[in-house]
């Protein structure tokens, strides 16, 4: 505020801010309760208090996304714009994570053991490892049955990535690991969807499941490619974020998909420990998303919601 030379006493700040933004960055304008899931641009501290003096204009606060999207068509605004995906506030630097050294906390050992026993329960059944039972106690009859079905179809890997990302489990933020799943197989993407539900039931300390095209991962992420805020990197998510938004464009999907971040995360996959490769690369995760009032959702199902060669699409 001061390096533009204004003033709060000559300063009205007008801004689109939603419903979703104040519940889920625990505004008190929207609840005296909730936990505070985001850290939104849009309910700073500074905000706060210019709120507080009758300083901001916000005449969406009381709309949820959809609805705002209505009124946009009924004030006749071209579809492009009232279809537009949400954008973060700070620009896309918001979906690249950083760091210079692995996390890997106390748990990081056994959380892998218990991975493998849920993407192989076929054989783990059969000769039980010690941690066995933490499955069996967190998961009902039927998802066991499920579970044998599918491993018993399928040879799925489970890697444990050594990064924290940030999540909603019930109504609180956590701070939590990655799994990625992959296979030599076709995805299978309701067994997929399946274990991506459950991975988080049993393992509490896993807030996102995420599946890895290419082939079966061998080896286990020990590292990660050192990732700051650098020109380079904010370049490299920026052109990401364009090339899977144009082919969902081309291919009029825009519509059909609510949201689609694209992140970018400092992980290196398939490198032989043994020819001592540093961990250089990074991955970019295409994270489609449908909901109608932007608080719940449930990802897009490949071959349901976007056809299958959009996606092979985007990823080539």
């Amino acid at each position: 505020v001061s390096q533009l030379n204004l003033t709060e006493q000559n300063t009205f700040l007008a801004q689109g801010t939603l419903r979703p933004d104040l519940i889920e960055s625990a505004s008190s304008l929207a609840s005296k309760k909730a936990d505070a899931i985001k850290t939104h641009h849009n309910d700073t501290e500074l905000v706060r208090n210019l709120r507080a003096k009758g300083r901001v204009i916000e005449p969406l606060s009381d709309f949820h996304k959809d609805e705002v999207r209505a009124l946009g068509r009924d004030l006749g605004l071209p579809a492009d714009v009232v279809q537009r995906h949400p954008f973060p506030g700070p620009g896309l630097a918001i979906r690249i994570i950083c760091g210079d050294e692995p996390y890997q906390g106390n748990d990081f050992a056994e959380t892998n053991i218990i991975l493998g026993q849920i993407v192989d329960f076929a054989t783990a059944k059969k000769k039980p490892h010690s941690l066995f039972s933490r499955v069996k106690v967190s998961t009902t009859e039927e998802d066991r049955e499920t579970l044998l079905v599918i491993t018993s179809k399928y040879k799925i890997g489970a890697t444990l990535l050594p990064i924290k990302s940030v999540g909603v489990q019930g109504d609180g933020r956590t701070y939590s690991y990655v799994v990625a799943l992959s296979s030599n197989d076709s995805p299978d993407w309701s067994s997929l969807l399946f274990l991506a539900k459950l991975i988080p039931k049993v393992c509490h300390n896993i807030n996102r499941v995420c599946y890895t095209f290419g082939k079966r991962i061998k080896f286990q992420i020990q590292d990660i490619t050192p990732t700051f805020l650098s020109i380079g990197v904010i370049s490299t998510a920026r052109q990401a974020d364009h090339v899977a938004h144009s082919v969902l464009r081309n291919h009029g999907l825009l519509s059909r998909i609510s949201q689609m971040p694209i992140v970018l995360i400092p992980v290196h996959f398939d490198r032989d420990p043994i020819d001592h490769i540093p961990s250089c690369q990074r991955s970019v995760v295409i994270r489609t998303f449908i909901t109608n009032d932007f608080m719940t959702g449930v990802p897009a199902t490949p071959g349901k919601h976007i056809p299958l060669e959009v996606l092979s699409e985007m990823g080539e």
